[in-house]
């Protein structure tokens, strides 16, 4: 009898090991149709296993990146790297302070292998009131010329 080398994903332990598996596939640069049916195998069972036992509608998108960030061992400098931006943005985004662009959602939803949906969802930004403008009820007022 044949033994498989992939199974249905019952565990977290079985669920990492084929992450990093595919991870390692797709950052081997090979591309054989041994390896991308492999890689399209672990794709499937590893959306089946999130399907099944992730609920990622609990978090907000920013939360979920921070979470995937530590699985995944990236730190702030690796997400500007994959993004193709600036560290400060990166901050931003960590600190609610920006938001997710499209670009940045499929990025994201590729390099995790996530629906676009799971960052694609409304959060709140935390972006301080300047003083100056806390009261200001309409802003670019005309203002009257004195006439001499």
């Amino acid at each position: 009898m044949v033994t498989l080398q992939y199974k249905v994903i019952k565990t977290n332990a079985q669920y990492n090991k084929y992450c990093d598996a595919i991870e390692a596939l797709v950052d081997s640069g090979k591309k054989t149709k041994a390896i991308q049916d492999e890689i399209e195998l672990l794709t499937l069972l590893i959306e089946k296993y999130d399907a099944d036992h992730n609920t990622f509608d609990d978090a907000n998108p920013i939360e979920l990146l921070k979470s995937l960030m530590k699985d995944h061992k990236m730190k702030a400098v690796d997400l500007a790297n994959l993004l193709d931006v600036s560290e400060g943005l990166v901050s931003d985004i960590l600190n609610y302070k920006k938001g997710l662009s499209k670009e940045t959602i499929r990025i994201l939803s590729e390099r995790f292998k996530l629906s676009q949906e799971a960052f694609n969802r409304p959060y709140e930004l935390h972006v301080p009131v300047r003083p100056r403008f806390k009261e200001t009820k309409m802003m670019n007022n005309k203002k009257k010329r004195a006439t001499s």
